[in-house]
C-alpha cells in the first residue's frame, strides 16, 4: 500500500524517516521519526562513551532537565567513572608524596 509523505521534503534523506502506522479507520499512515543523536562523550577522552546518559539531538538535550544530562557524582555528565578515579588517585599520591619529602626533609635537619 502507498503512501504520501505529510510533509513538504519528499525525499528519502536521512532527516525525513518515517515509521507506518495502522489508524484506527484502518488506513496506512506515517509519522515523522526523529534522528537519533550521537552519544555523549567524556570531556577529556573524545572516544569514551559516557553511560547513563540519553543519545539525544543537541536542542532536545538544552531543554531537558538538568538531572536527565548528567550521573549523580561529582563530574557526573562530564567525566567517565574511571578517569575520576584516576583523578582522585593522582591526587591522593601527589599529596602522599608531599607529606613523605616533608618527613624526610625533617629527618635530614635532626640528623
Amino acid at each position: 500500500q502507498r503512501v504520501a509523505y505529510r510533509r513538504k521534503n519528499t525525499y528519502n534523506t536521512k532527516s525525513n524517516k518515517f515509521r507506518f502506522i495502522k489508524t484506527p479507520g484502518g488506513r496506512l499512515s506515517t509519522i515523522h521519526r526523529a534522528k537519533i543523536g550521537s552519544a555523549p562523550r567524556a570531556m577529556l577522552q573524545t572516544t569514551q562513551k559516557l553511560g547513563g546518559l540519553k543519545r539525544v539531538r543537541p536542542a532536545v538535550n538544552k531543554t531537558s532537565s538538568r538531572l536527565s544530562r548528567r550521573v549523580s557524582r561529582a563530574y557526573g555528565g562530564a567525566l567517565t567513572a574511571t578517569a575520576l578515579k584516576d583523578r582522585i588517585m593522582r591526587a591522593f599520591i601527589y599529596n602522599e608524596v608531599k607529606v613523605v619529602k616533608k618527613v624526610l626533609s625533617e629527618e635530614e635537619a635532626k640528623a
